[in-house]
């Protein structure tokens, strides 16, 4: 018994940390304070990734040598999981009336994306 709660020990945290990490450097605009961005993304979150097992955050650097920008960080289980939710993201913003452009109106009001890299998260 013991034998298997440490190999579950060692197993477990390898699990929790694996998928992939979407991050986009964002540059508020003037008028767009960090609640209203952090706003528009628990919108997205409740209202479109959940559906698709994406799930963002907002950091706000307190150290850094840039900090004027926020970043937003997205997660997905796996880089397969995350491009087939980035394809679907792709193809509701071709209905101005579907939820993904609503909430792309409001990214674009709010900031201006900077950089965006994938990672792979081991």
């Amino acid at each position: 018994m013991k034998r298997l709660i440490y190999l579950l020990m060692l197993v477990l945290p390898t699990v929790a940390l694996g998928g992939h990490a979407d991050v986009i450097e964002v540059e508020l605009h003037e008028d767009c304070s960090v609640e209203k961005y952090v706003a528009i993304k628990d919108d997205f979150n409740k209202n479109w990734a959940s559906k698709y097992g994406y799930k963002a955050e907002v950091f706000v650097p307190v150290q850094s040598s840039n900090l004027t920008s926020v970043f937003w960080v997205g997660r997905a289980s796996s880089t397969e999981a995350f491009g087939k939710a980035w394809d679907i993201w792709l193809k509701d913003l071709t209905d101005p009336n579907s939820t993904a452009s609503k909430l792309w109106a409001r990214f674009l009001e709010c900031g201006t994306n900077v950089r965006r890299v994938g990672y792979n998260v081991y």
